[in-house]
């Protein structure tokens, strides 16, 4: 499989800019009445906002210069009120942006979690845990600036914009040049940072997804490192994905404040434009003061919205990568999911047969784990699959629970082609437990009822029994309500398999898979384990991979599995007596030790 390490930055696939970010404020579709009063509550702003120079204008040309005071009293008491206006009228619109933004997040970041949850286990095969957990927070967070910018940034400052500029080309067409000639400089400096800016925070995404997934990697393999004296040389390679994250950083920052200087000179070039067109052109006289001092604030006016516009863009462009990164594993289809037609599995007897099965991983389709597999396991039938390494073991118990599809041939289930019918209604009757013994965090009461929230405490307590957990639960101080981490902080490694084993009991499955069940139970353990799962197995079909094969001579069949197939198959008995790969397997184990 192509497997992305903490140390390799990921690939991200090229996407259209404009898409991206129309598909991101599609979420404010969902908030339309909100979006709608804060758009007017902005007019109002933007228009009082724009009102002040023509006010300014006349309290210069037709108050100040005529003398008259009362009117310049009225005048000045007119700008307080507008100015009370604009700001309620501010702190209303971007107080409900907050709550929106807030709002879109949340919901953002619920579907991501939500679609992840239904990505297959070759999506999570190929990545570090640490890569995903960045999308669904630091990425997911970024996308704040550019959603809550949009409308409290982008929006008034584009209205103030239009607005100033039709105004000016009212009141003087040839003023308006020293505007004009400032948007060529602006544009080359956008289509700049558009340019080189996205590209290096791309890579500082990268390089702060690979700083995260590292993290998650020291704290979940801590005890390893502790235990081969590598807490040096884990830290030289933190410092050397800490120092990559930086440069990166520093790079994309210094590409990206090129722009700020950009709209300063241009700001410059046009105020001295003005006023060269208002002096040299236009032979502006006294009585014009009042004109021209306007049109100076409109210049101001023109450049401020730019410069906001500017930093909206720097967002923009700064936080766009994040929101590609989201969207990558939105689209990201599972390559196991339910078809259209699909119907749901009936309760189950425990039937299960492979019909020329052939299978090969997604990312290598042309090298085959399995070739014309084929084999029937009937009703309470203990299947145990043995073999070396790689044979393809789980992946015949992994293609039974549908983790993956198979490349021909089908899996059957009480006569029922398991890609026809819902992949819960499939779940829902199997028992599925893995040398993975992971426990949420939590009680050791939760963790066993997980897959059963509604069982009582009597079932709860006749599965620990069953796989001889009760005793040492007992045992400890709180009992079943003894709270522990997904690392099974104060357990031992069987402990932890002994409460994973009765989670699984618990769910009274159909069909049991055991993939190395066992492999972190001491033998004593061991023995009393397989004497309390011996009734319950008669119940159900199971499937047990093991590689320590004293786990597995009272198996009804052994598949010894090689060479993308069933080499042979039988007893415990008929296997030794054919003397093949069982019995070279079983001899290795014990008779030469």
């Amino acid at each position: 499989m192509a497997i992305n390490s903490t140390k390799e930055d990921e690939e991200l696939k090229e996407s259209i800019k404009i898409d991206v970010l129309k598909r991101l404020l599609l979420n404010l579709t969902e908030y339309r009445g909100k979006v709608v009063i804060v758009t007017i509550l902005i007019l109002i702003t933007v228009a009082v906002s724009t009102s002040y120079p023509l006010l300014i204008e006349k309290i210069i040309d037709d108050e100040i210069i005529k003398g008259n005071v009362k009117g310049l009293i009225i005048m000045s008491l007119v700008m307080i009120l507008l100015a009370v206006i604009s700001y309620i009228a501010a702190r209303i619109w971007r107080h409900m942006m907050a709550d929106i933004s807030n709002d879109m997040i949340l919901n953002i970041r619920r579907k991501l979690y939500i679609h992840i949850q239904e990505l297959g286990v070759d999506f999570f095969d190929q990545r570090p845990a640490g890569k995903i957990i960045a999308r669904v927070t630091g990425d997911v967070n970024a996308l704040k600036e550019v959603l809550s910018s949009t409308v409290t940034t982008l929006l008034p400052e584009a209205i103030t914009l239009v607005v100033i500029v039709v105004i000016m080309i009212i009141k003087s067409p040839v003023l308006t040049i020293s505007a004009a000639v400032a948007v060529p400089i602006i544009l080359i400096g956008m289509y700049i940072c558009m340019i080189m800016a996205h590209k290096r925070w791309q890579i500082v995404k990268k390089k702060d997804s690979n700083m995260t997934a590292f993290i998650h990697e020291g704290i979940e393999g801590v005890s390893t490192i502790q235990s081969f004296n590598a807490e040096e040389e884990s830290n030289k390679e933190f410092e050397g994905i800490i120092g990559e994250l930086i440069n990166a950083f520093r790079y994309a920052v210094s590409i990206t404040d090129l722009y700020s200087p950009t709209i300063e000179i241009a700001g410059g070039l046009g105020t001295a434009t003005l006023y060269f067109l208002a002096v040299k052109k236009l032979n502006v006289q006294a009585e014009s003061i009042g004109t021209i001092s306007a049109f100076a604030l409109y210049l101001s006016m023109f450049f401020n919205p730019i410069r906001q516009l500017a930093s909206y863009y720097n967002k923009l462009v700064t936080n766009l990568s994040s929101a590609e990164r989201v969207y990558e594993i939105m689209d990201t289809e599972p390559l196991v999911k339910d078809k259209e037609s699909v119907t749901d599995l009936p309760d189950i007897n425990g039937k299960v047969e492979f019909d020329h099965v052939t299978f090969a991983y997604p990312d290598e389709p042309d090298v085959d784990i399995l070739r014309d597999v084929s084999f029937e396991a009937a009703r309470g039938e203990t299947i145990a699959l043995v073999g070396p390494t790689g044979a393809g073991k789980t992946t015949i118990v992994s293609l039974i629970s549908r983790f993956y599809n198979t490349k021909s041939g089908r899996v059957l289930v009480d006569g029922h082609d398991i890609s026809n019918v819902s992949i819960q209604s499939l779940r829902s009757q199997l028992g599925i437990m893995t040398q993975d013994n992971f426990l949420f965090s939590g009680t050791i009461r939760d963790n066993i009822k997980y897959g059963r929230p509604d069982a009582s405490d009597e079932e709860m307590i006749k599965a620990a029994k069953a796989v001889h957990a009760h005793d040492f639960i007992t045992l400890l101080d709180d009992g079943y309500d003894t709270k522990i981490t997904e690392r099974g902080g104060g357990l031992s490694n069987g402990q932890r398999q002994l409460i994973a084993f009765a989670r699984t009991l618990l769910t009274d499955p159909k069909i049991l898979i055991l993939d190395e069940a066992t492999s972190s139970i001491d033998t004593k353990t061991e023995i009393l384990v397989q004497q309390g799962i011996e009734e319950l197995l008669k119940k159900r079909t199971s499937f047990v991979v093991a590689h320590r094969l004293s786990t597995i001579k009272n198996a009804d069949k052994i598949f010894v599995i090689d060479d993308g197939g069933i080499l042979e198959y039988g007893n415990h008995d008929s296997l030794m007596e054919k003397k093949g790969a069982y019995y070279e397997l079983y001899s290795a184990q014990f008779v030469s030790a």
